[in-house]
């Protein structure tokens, strides 16, 4: 039995291993580029982190409280953000030794296989990534993520089988199996956390953008009747918070600022939010740049009449929804530890 496990431990591994031979340059760049934006990504929520704790260490300025608060909301995230500012710069200037070599075979496969590298799954991932990270950087997420998708699965279940049939070799029948089923079990699970993460980012995103619509659209409609004109008073709506949709609002307001056409700076905020609300928003505002305030601002006050009355609906909603994403986790987890009850019952009966 074991001697016909090792073939297919053989080839997965044999074929993992053999990809790091057909790596290029732009294979390398590529895993730089995903490093890179990762870094920075981190870098904005470290920055996030870091204002809040200042903010917590500002409420307690005096005596031992002052010096509890220096503990417990320390500036550890300054140190944090200094080092992966330093692996991007040396990133940058060519010094490749802080990407993870786990991922290079899958970017090699996406370069060599065309069904994988421009296949209808890579668009479905790219059009995710494009959503959470805009036009620019949108591509780079989507080769990361189907880089890893690609090459753990292949590197993972070689090592799993190959340590089962480590294990059958040395006649302990009953650890070799439970390690072959729930590794490869393990492994699963694994695999699509990594790509029901961005599904779920997206989820949760759009979800917190549509709550967050109808007072966006509000003081839109109460600053615009007020007499301020559309652009600034989307500059001031986008300041007044540091929620999603203001961050794209932030996003949107300069790319105006740089002179970018209003139509296509509404219709990249159209790209990254992707909901309903925020597509029925700016969609208006392209169609009625060249209205005056007065027909605008009664279009505004229409929308947010609308996006409260849908508010009230959603809220019915969420109050009833299941949470069914446990339901996968939550059976190959039960499936797993049936394995691990039933494994030695059997072997105990076949040993009879």
């Amino acid at each position: 039995m074991y001697v016909l496990l090792l073939v297919p431990a053989t080839i997965l591994l044999v074929f993992w291993f053999s990809l790091f031979f057909f790596t290029t340059d732009e294979d390398w760049i590529a895993a730089a580029q995903g490093k890179i934006l990762e870094n920075r990504e981190q870098i904005s929520k470290l920055a996030q982190k870091d204002i809040a704790n200042q903010k917590k260490r500002d409420e307690y300025a005096q005596g031992v409280m002052k010096v509890l608060a220096s503990i417990l909301y320390d500036d550890s995230a300054k140190k944090d953000i200094e080092r992966l500012r330093k692996q991007n710069r040396e990133l940058q200037g060519g010094n490749l030794k802080h990407i993870g070599i786990f991922s290079i075979p899958g970017y090699v496969l996406q370069r060599k296989v065309q069904v994988i590298g421009k296949g209808a799954f890579h668009k479905k991932i790219t059009e995710q990534c494009i959503e959470l990270y805009g036009k620019k950087y949108g591509v780079v997420w989507a080769n990361r993520e189907l880089a890893q998708l690609l090459s753990y699965p292949i590197l993972g279940l070689g090592l799993i089988v190959a340590l089962s049939v480590l294990f059958l070799a040395r006649d302990n029948q009953e650890m070799g199996l439970i390690l072959l089923i729930g590794g490869s079990l393990i492994m699963s699970v694994l695999v699509y956390m990594i790509y029901d993460d961005v599904t779920d980012h997206i989820n949760k995103r759009r979800v917190a953008i549509s709550r967050q619509f109808p007072n966006v659209v509000s003081k839109l409609a109460l600053l615009v009747t007020s007499g301020m004109v559309m652009d600034r008073a989307w500059r001031e709506t986008a300041e007044s918070s540091d929620r999603e949709l203001y961050q794209e609002m932030r996003k949107t307001a300069d790319e105006l600022d740089n002179l970018v056409p209003p139509a296509e700076a509404y219709s990249n905020f159209i790209l990254r939010c992707n909901t309903k609300e925020t597509t029925k928003l700016a969609s208006a505002i392209i169609q009625n740049l060249t209205m005056g305030n007065e027909q605008v601002g009664t279009l505004l006050k229409t929308m947010a009449h609308e996006a409260w009355m849908e508010r009230r609906h959603t809220a019915k909603k969420d109050s009833e929804a299941a949470n069914s994403k446990l339901m996968i986790p939550s059976i190959l987890v039960f499936v797993m530890i049936l394995v691990m009850i039933m494994v030695p019952v059997l072997l105990s009966f076949s040993s009879l």
